[in-house]
């Protein structure tokens, strides 16, 4: 198992991504961290081989983290962060991460970012010595995030639908999603259909005395 470290301040959001790590297969959650403080003490302690490095942390920056694991550890680092300014982008790319991931995103852009790593993490490990072409191999395509959304929604109204969903655990209708977030039925029915789709939520038929079954929604657990 590819043992990993989530590093957020944010605790719903270090949960989600928790959630993520843990329905990869081949990786395992070993902690959680809020502040870069933690983060450098169980890095210390448990000896993670992957880092997902929040880049807002309450007490020093995710970089200055970085720089301390660069300088001190020998551990792998992916930035998950909503920072978007390219100072922070160039200064993470120098520090040598893996990847740069901008929240919010869904399962599948960890996903596939994990796969890759444990890709070359097997490739390297086969090898003894590596010639140009297994060099190339390694630092060649990486796979790019997928969008987040597809047009016509945004994130803005995705995280309206997405604390409608967490407020109701037992599930609800688009109906029912439209009145507590004041968007349109037929929009609250396109963000939550996103969410099943990219396996955030789930949906089963809630029967009535009439007329047709209605749809109702629901978060799959970690996600």
């Amino acid at each position: 198992m590819i043992r990993v470290l989530v590093v957020d301040d944010d605790f719903m959001v270090a949960k989600v991504h928790s959630g993520y790590v843990a329905r990869t297969e081949g990786f395992e959650v070993v902690g959680v961290a809020h502040t870069g403080g933690d983060a450098l003490r169980l890095v210390s302690s448990l000896k993670p081989d992957l880092v997902l490095l929040d880049i807002y942390l309450p007490d020093v920056s995710g970089l200055d983290v970085l720089k301390s694991l660069r300088a001190n550890e020998d551990v792998d680092v992916i930035v998950i962060t909503a920072a978007t300014d390219v100072d922070t982008v160039r200064s993470a790319m120098r520090g040598g991460v893996l990847h740069y991931l901008i929240k919010p995103f869904d399962y599948s852009a960890l996903r596939d970012q994990l796969a890759h790593f444990a890709s070359l993490r097997d490739k390297l490990h086969r090898l003894d010595s590596a010639g140009q072409a297994d060099v190339d191999q390694v630092f060649g395509a990486r796979p790019s995030s997928k969008p987040l959304l597809p047009k016509g929604l945004t994130p803005e109204t995705a995280r309206l639908v997405e604390g409608a969903l967490r407020a109701r655990p037992d599930g609800l209708s688009a109906s029912e999603c439209a009145s507590s977030t004041g968007v349109a039925r037929v929009s609250a029915r396109r963000y939550l259909e996103h969410f099943v789709s990219m396996g955030r939520a789930e949906v089963r038929l809630r029967y009535g005395g009439t007329g047709r079954p209605e749809r109702i929604y629901a978060l799959v657990p970690g996600a």
